[in-house]
């Protein structure tokens, strides 16, 4: 397993947990399809530079947890946010 795996199987992790756990909204199956092409991806570009495909996967990840992948659900980040501001309620 390459480095860049883990780091893409949690990127499709928190996605599908911060809209389907967090915001009760049904599985989005383009969400698991696309993780695997990445991790695919990541791999194969981990083979020609192997620091720049780490890079760019963390660089994904943070993206991932700051952003909103769907304008109507919030990131992870702002739901975290919200559960602390609410007292973990």
């Amino acid at each position: 397993m390459s480095k860049t795996t883990g780091i893409v199987l949690a990127m499709g992790a928190v996605t599908m947990v911060n809209q389907s756990v967090f915001h009760s909204h049904p599985i989005d199956w383009r969400v698991p399809a696309a993780t695997g092409l990445a991790a695919i991806g990541f791999d194969l570009a981990e083979h020609l530079w192997p620091q720049g495909a780490e890079l760019l996967a963390w660089t994904a990840f943070l993206t991932v947890l700051l952003t909103r992948t769907d304008p109507k659900i919030p990131s992870p980040t702002e739901s975290a946010l919200t559960w602390w501001n609410n007292g973990g309620k």
